[in-house]
């Protein structure tokens, strides 16, 4: 039996027998993924000892960094009193009891009132779509079925949340996927088809778009509309502060549902407990996972508010009866990672310092635009931010796959952890980073830009 934690035997396995996410199994294979083995305040350690800044945050979702101690022994404590029970009709546990009650007040001036727990961001989409289709039978409206989204907006791969992803790639291989689902144009100045790179004239082309469409299906077949309150995956892309507010107001008169996709944005990442709080909207639902339990456990939850939770709970029979869940719906070593990360959040001053440094990264990628021409466009709001980068400025032409590679690896070299989408480079550290590191961030960066112009 060869040894697992033997360096050489985990270099030759890797990308073997295991398929990786969002990846080609023989490109995986063809040139294997890094492999990370340690991982310690905002830093990973890969096989061979290489310390390097995770600005990928893990994957959005290790707000409070990779050592989390308190977290950590949150769910050893909890292992040891009770590793799991279930939550279905008739049992339930303490942690969750908990965790509800201090999610309530977390979101409370976003009015949510209710959580169903779920396992991560695909689920608590999927579990938003249904009880939104569930709300409107209850209403007495089972004609609202359809959903609307923006372009570039990612929610998850289930059926239902790839159905309403707004870039094809996670659809196409997989079709036909779940009839009804509609996509307005994303709010991205640099790239739009209104001709303008007028954040605040896209929102207004949106929202005009949204109302001529509920015209056209008629208001009474729509059941929801959903959008990252900052488009996060697609490219982080941040709308003018009137689009939410707009579409709110467009939802509200219609009686379309509003839901609030903030598996990445919530618990601090745009410098704002959520991404809806940011814009000054309550939404009617938000899908909640990621940063929750600081990516230590797979744990979501989806949030309702109270006129949702009325219309279930009063409901008559089966019309109201939730029948959908999970095994690890509400799972007590996660509940109890959620219960001291959200403590964390708070105690650490996460949100705060996530809107300083945001502010602080923003200035150094426009410094880095300024030195390289490949940067096409730079984005972003708190700790989420993205550079586009091209081969010609003027045209807006998409860098190539091999010179965004080489990014990549110089950054690697130097000591950063990237993550590269396209010809976007997806920038999401831990919350918890200080200001060197953002220092420390804009060099990898640059060093890994002038490998880029040169392998372009």
């Amino acid at each position: 039996m060869n040894d697992l934690r033997d360096s050489n035997f985990i270099k030759a396995n890797n990308a073997r027998y295991g398929w990786h996410p969002m990846a080609h199994p023989g490109d995986m294979q063809a040139n294997p993924p890094r492999i990370v083995t340690a991982a310690e305040g905002v830093e990973v350690i890969d096989i061979d000892g290489h310390r390097l800044l995770d600005a990928v945050g893990g994957l959005w979702n290790v707000s409070l960094g990779h050592s989390a101690p308190a977290v950590k022994q949150a769910m050893i404590d909890q292992i040891e009193r009770l590793a799991f029970y279930n939550t279905f009709r008739g049992t339930t546990h303490d942690r969750v009891i908990e965790l509800s009650v201090a999610l309530r007040e977390f979101f409370a001036p976003e009015g949510m009132e209710r959580a169903f727990y779920t396992s991560g961001g695909s689920d608590s989409i999927d579990t938003a779509l249904r009880l939104a289709r569930q709300y409107q039978r209850i209403k007495g409206q089972p004609e609202r079925t359809r959903f609307f989204s923006l372009k570039y907006g990612y929610h998850g791969t289930h059926f239902g949340g790839a159905s309403i992803n707004g870039s094809n790639k996670f659809r196409r291989q997989y079709e036909p996927m779940l009839p009804g689902c509609h996509h307005l144009p994303a709010p991205y100045p640099y790239r739009n088809e209104f001709g303008t790179d007028d954040p605040a004239a896209i929102a207004q082309g949106i929202a005009a778009r949204f109302e001529a469409d509920i015209a056209f299906y008629g208001a009474d077949t729509i059941a929801a509309f959903v959008m990252e309150p900052v488009l996060g995956s697609g490219g982080v892309i941040v709308p003018h502060e009137t689009l939410m507010p707009m579409m709110r107001d467009i939802c509200t008169r219609n009686g379309i549902l509003l839901i609030a996709d903030e598996v990445i944005c919530a618990f601090g990442r745009t410098g704002s407990e959520s991404g809806s709080r940011l814009w000054g909207v309550q939404p009617d639902m938000m899908a909640t996972a990621k940063a929750l339990t600081n990516g230590f456990f797979p744990l979501g939850a989806t949030l309702v508010n109270g006129t949702i939770a009325e219309a279930f709970e009063t409901a008559s029979g089966a019309d109201g009866t939730i029948s959908h869940g999970y095994t690890n719906s509400g799972h007590p070593v996660g509940a109890a990672a959620a219960l001291v990360t959200l403590e964390e959040v708070q105690k650490q001053g996460v949100v705060a310092n996530a809107k300083a440094r945001g502010e602080q990264l923003l200035a150094a990628l426009e410094r880095l635009k300024e030195k390289h021409d490949i940067v096409g466009d730079v984005r972003g709001k708190g700790l989420m931010a993205a550079l586009e980068l091209v081969s010609d400025r003027a045209a807006k032409t998409p860098l190539g796959k091999g010179a965004v590679q080489a990014m990549f690896d110089a950054a690697y070299e130097d000591g950063v952890m990237l993550r590269t989408s396209g010809n976007n480079i997806i920038i999401s550290p831990c919350l918890v980073i200080e200001r060197a590191d953002i220092d420390r961030l804009e060099a990898g960066l640059d060093t890994g830009l002038k490998a880029a112009a040169n392998a372009a």
